[in-house]
């Protein structure tokens, strides 16, 4: 998209609140942005471009047209945004990287309802806990849950029909105390759902009506003379009392609330988040965004923060930051404490987040340290092109022709960074006549990419044309006739300054003439080179030499055939003795091939 394009629209765009999103040329939305003034925001991208980062450049460049949806507040701004972010995943909008797969705790919508691990969450009514980043520590909140309220681990239907009808007997959970006996009665369900509701509680973080409930029970069995009964609740108060003195408590005045901080470097920012509820942390975790267009921690932290609460199920009415940003979360409070155990909590918070980011440090260096020379090479070169994939497979494609005569092409396989000489292949250009090298590019990556999408194979991340901007539109023609524009980079490498061309993009990149990406770059350019021409030359000898021989009066095409086959050479059946050529095709066609042949010499 241009400056002219957006000028011509600039009257139209207002100073409200809103949403906007750009598209490509295929109508897909490559970003979603937010502003408080739509204006002023848009005006951002077509003004000076001198200080704006190379992604910002590119994605207007790749961009066709945008439009935008005005709404009442920033609030709700924030809102919509977050809703397109997720629905459409743009590619230029920041990624929160979420590879690991994390414990829920299941309260299953049923009767008598189950409590159990998963790592899946179903929208079937039911109710989940989490996620929680540490397994151990799930597996200690569960082993607690039923030691403190037994709860069933069956699948039985126990409706109230099934028990009435005594359709269950009681198995042996119920005899070793790990469960109540509600299949059979033995345990009514308003007692059971209270239990699950202590559960709930202890899940919340809500440790004082768990208290206040173990204490009632323990106080009602005394009164009643149930002594036994009133030691196991004893037993079971001290077992949570331990458990709550070992949770990381950081001030009995803190209610509900959640932190994040934020750190990073140019590619990524890490967040932690903190979750405190009753002055307890009962979950944490550091995330991990990249960063794509958006640098500013502002908003980064707009996007993170309505995902990670929404994650976490978290309805904390108080959100904590380091420092004052212009963030707009509904029915919210923000606030950046200054002193106290808020204070505490952010500086707890930095500390977690600074460790991460060191590990991070600590990793890169080691990675490169146990990188070899391809891996280092590839990963440079994945930079310097901001592909979003390793090239592990590159293909480099390069004509031929000597004033339009035998017009061949080559396709070289590079993987992992070295020649893959099996994979080579070679192609007679069939549908080109004359010297045109545009044409015959077109027709050649075609083919190549047809046969692979057939055959099912794995297709390059890497395409390399040797040719400047006209050759690579010609490559480019063949790449969105098969659709394949989104799946495999482009570029064209001009041969007298290696200036690397994207498509559709006038202004080449020029790469450190030093760098290990550009010298495989030429490497795979020179291969191709190397491979077309001598394919091309291969082509003409083996013309010249079909062309003498079917020349002469008499000999046809399967007669030479068979020659060449035998003799590999006209030179060789011309300095062959007439009965060892009589011998392959006969002596009267012998003789006719030993006259024509030296006719030949004595004509040139």
């Amino acid at each position: 998209m241009t400056t002219e394009d957006y000028k011509a629209i600039l009257p139209t765009i207002p100073s409200d609140p809103g949403v906007y999103r750009y598209y490509d040329k295929q109508d897909t939305i490559i970003y979603v942005g937010k502003a408080k003034n739509l204006k002023k925001r848009l005006a951002s991208y077509f003004g000076n471009r001198k200080h704006q980062a190379y992604k910002t450049r590119t994605m207007v460049k790749n961009a066709k047209f945008f439009d935008f949806t005005i709404v009442e507040t920033e609030a709700d701004a924030l809102l919509l945004e977050n809703t397109l972010i997720k629905k459409f995943q743009p590619r230029y909008n920041v990624m929160l990287k979420d590879g690991k797969s994390y414990t829920y705790l299941c309260v299953k919508k049923e009767r008598f309802p189950r409590i159990f691990f998963t790592r899946k969450v179903i929208k079937d009514g039911s109710q989940y806990f989490g996620p929680y980043t540490s397994k151990y520590k799930t597996k200690q909140i569960f082993e607690l849950i039923k030691a403190l309220f037994p709860i069933r681990t069956c699948h039985l239907n126990l409706s109230q029909d099934n028990i009435d009808n005594n359709k269950f007997k009681v198995c042996l959970e119920y005899h070793i105390g790990n469960c109540l006996g509600p299949c059979v009665g033995l345990q009514s369900e308003d007692d059971y759902l209270n239990n699950i509701q202590q559960i709930k509680n202890i899940l919340y973080g809500k440790f004082k009506p768990v208290k206040d409930y173990i204490k009632e029970q323990m106080q009602l069995y005394a009164e009643e003379l149930k002594f036994e009964k009133a030691s196991a609740m004893k037993e079971k108060l001290d077992l949570f009392t331990e458990y709550q003195a070992k949770s990381t408590v950081v001030s009995q005045t803190i209610s509900d609330v959640d932190v994040f901080t934020i750190d990073g470097d140019e590619e990524w920012a890490f967040i932690n988040y903190l979750k405190v509820v009753n002055g307890a942390i009962i979950n944490t975790d550091t995330l991990e965004v990249k960063k794509n267009l958006s640098t500013q921690n502002e908003e980064i932290l707009s996007y993170v923060i309505p995902e990670t609460r929404e994650k976490f199920n978290s309805i904390a009415p108080e959100i904590l930051l380091a420092e004052k940003m212009d963030i707009a979360i509904p029915e919210t409070t923000i606030s950046i404490p200054q002193r106290g155990d808020k204070k505490k909590l952010i500086e707890l918070s930095e500390k977690n987040v600074k460790y991460f980011l060191l590990q991070k440090k600590k990793e890169k260096i080691n990675n490169i340290k146990k990188q070899t020379p391809a891996e280092r090479i590839l990963r440079t070169l994945q930079q310097d092109l901001s592909m979003d994939r390793i090239p592990i497979h590159i293909e480099c494609f390069d004509n031929s022709n000597i004033q339009g005569t035998n017009p061949t092409a080559s396709c070289v396989v590079f993987k992992n960074a070295k020649p893959s000489k099996k994979d080579y292949r070679k192609f007679k250009v069939k549908t080109v006549v004359g010297p045109d090298d545009f044409a015959s590019m077109v027709e050649i990556v075609y083919r190549r990419y047809k046969r692979l999408l057939d055959e099912e194979q794995s297709l390059p991340q890497l395409v390399i044309i040797d040719g400047g901007k006209g050759q690579l539109s010609s490559a480019m023609q063949s790449i969105d006739k098969l659709g394949l524009r989104d799946k495999i980079t482009v570029i064209g490498i001009a041969k007298k300054l290696e200036e690397i061309y994207f498509p559709d993009d006038p202004i080449p990149i020029y790469i450190n003439k030093k760098s290990e990406s550009l010298k495989l770059i030429q490497q795979a350019r020179n291969e191709a080179h190397r491979f077309a021409i001598n394919y091309h030359r291969d082509r003409r000898s083996q013309n010249f030499t079909t062309s003498a021989l079917e020349e002469i009066t008499g000999i046809g095409k399967k007669t030479t055939e068979a020659l060449l086959k035998h003799f590999k050479s006209t030179k060789r059946i011309k300095e062959s003795k007439i009965e060892d050529i009589a011998a392959i095709i006969g002596n009267q066609k012998a003789k006719l091939v030993k006259e024509g042949l030296e006719d030949s010499t004595e004509n040139n």
